[in-house]
């Protein structure tokens, strides 16, 4: 069983240049209406699609609204992508720190709303 989350979103071409500009996702496949994205390793995709398009039963018509979805990208080495990352200008939402529980991680946002959580796991306190 694999898992691929979709957002419905008028923002393709902005979220398309996000992703694969900021955080070095493939595309997949594109149409139109569709973008389909792949993590830099390709372990793992995203999928966004075009609110209301004809072709799309009702239920993956109306827009995500922007709040009460976020995303976590586990990487090697969460210093070295927040380095990157902050030569690039992108806006940190949470600065780079540690917790108790056993990540070192940052977040940002993505063009959609949606909060992108990147760590790495680390040994508990």
């Amino acid at each position: 069983m694999r898992l691929n989350a979709g957002i419905i979103t008028e923002k393709l071409e902005a979220t398309k240049e996000f992703y694969t500009e900021v955080l070095d996702f493939g595309v997949s496949f594109e149409n139109e209406f569709y973008l389909l994205l792949h993590t830099p390793n390709e372990s793992a995709q995203i999928s966004f699609l075009l609110p209301n398009h004809p072709s799309q039963k009702p239920i993956f018509q109306p827009a995500f609204k922007g709040e009460g979805v976020y995303l976590t990208i586990e990487v090697e080495d969460v210093d070295v992508v927040y380095g990157k990352l902050r030569e690039k200008g992108i806006q940190m939402e949470i600065e780079i720190q540690d917790e108790p529980w056993g990540d070192r991680h940052f977040a940002i946002l993505d063009p959609n709303g949606i909060g992108i959580d990147i760590v790495t796991f680390t040994n508990p306190e």
